[in-house]
């Protein structure tokens, strides 16, 4: 998937495309059903799949306080690209970017740049100053815009509509089933492996320590997960939260650890995804590294057990 920044940067469609916009803060199912009639519609046309977003939440610029985000700009864009998408536009979002009017957003960015021909929303979609864009207003300027638009309706799981704020829920109560229900796949983790203090080799658990950015955190504690790194998929199991046993937990941030079992990755310096499939404990205090070694044991073999029943969902099936 190609991506390119605007403004800034020159556009790479040439012709015309078939594209949605919005923040799609999660690409949780809602997303998934939006992003596959825009695939649908360029396929049959032959023409781009593009998907429009941003490299911040436009709260976070136009005043109030965002939302911790279910995925960061560079999460999406992985996930955007495992779905199949052929290029996404990320608008830099800033208060002259808020300020325009919706008709002069649709000209110049459906019209002018991407000329888009089948333009794909969901049934509550805005945009523009204030929101004041709708998909009537695009319908009206159809002839001026040269594109058609495309209402989709939401996603329902169990009678509840699936949003980022139902999943921001569910990770915040450490419900990672029905978290994982609303997202069409395990909740997940996404940044860089980084360098830690070698704490974990030292116990014979070698950990990667992964730096999720602003990504929402669940609750603290030890988890079963998968590792997705190298387009390779690990078992392994993942503690969140502050070391402490080696440090007052109030004085540092919560760290994401991750063992990878029955591997020696070296993973420094790449991007990888944390995928949580169920909390096996809480944090808690030891009252010495062997106790601590023994506890992380029992953690890898309870790991073993979570993750032979919990089959590993297609993504994006």
């Amino acid at each position: 998937m190609r991506v390119f920044h605007w403004p800034g940067q020159p556009c790479a469609v040439q012709a015309c495309s078939v594209a949605t916009l919005g923040v799609f803060d999660g690409v949780h199912l809602g997303h998934q059903r939006i992003l596959r009639r825009v695939l649908e519609g360029a396929r049959g046309m032959d023409v781009p799949a593009v998907v429009i977003t941003f490299d911040r939440h436009p709260q976070g610029v136009l005043g109030s306080p965002p939302e911790p985000v279910v995925t960061s700009l560079e999460h999406k864009l992985m996930l955007f690209g495992e779905m199949g998408l052929d290029l996404c536009m990320v608008i830099r979002f800033t208060e002259e970017v808020g300020e325009m009017g919706a008709a002069d957003f649709a000209r110049t960015v459906f019209r002018d740049i991407l000329h888009v021909k089948e333009l794909v929303v969901g049934s509550d979609w805005g945009f523009g100053r204030g929101r004041e864009g709708d998909a009537e207003l695009c319908k009206s300027m159809s002839d001026e815009l040269g594109t058609e638009v495309c209402v989709v309706e939401a996603v329902r799981v169990d009678g509840e509509m699936v949003s980022s704020t139902a999943i921001r829920s569910a990770v915040n109560e450490a419900d990672l089933p029905r978290a994982a229900k609303l997202l069409g796949r395990p909740y997940s983790l996404f940044g860089m492996v980084v360098e830690g203090v070698g704490r974990g080799r030292k116990l014979g658990f070698p950990t990667a320590n992964v730096d999720v950015r602003d990504e929402l955190l669940p609750r603290e504690g030890v988890y079963a997960s998968r590792l997705f790194a190298r387009r390779r998929l690990w078992p392994s199991v993942t503690s969140i939260g502050a070391q402490r046993t080696f440090s007052d937990p109030a004085s540092v941030s919560p760290l994401v650890e991750v063992h990878v079992l029955d591997a020696k990755v070296d993973l420094y310096g790449r991007d990888v995804e944390v995928r949580l499939v169920e909390r096996l404990r809480g944090q808690r205090r030891f009252p010495s590294a062997e106790a601590l070694s023994a506890q992380i044991e029992s953690d890898v073999a309870a790991a073993r057990e979570s993750l032979a029943r919990a089959e590993e969902p297609t993504v994006f099936a």
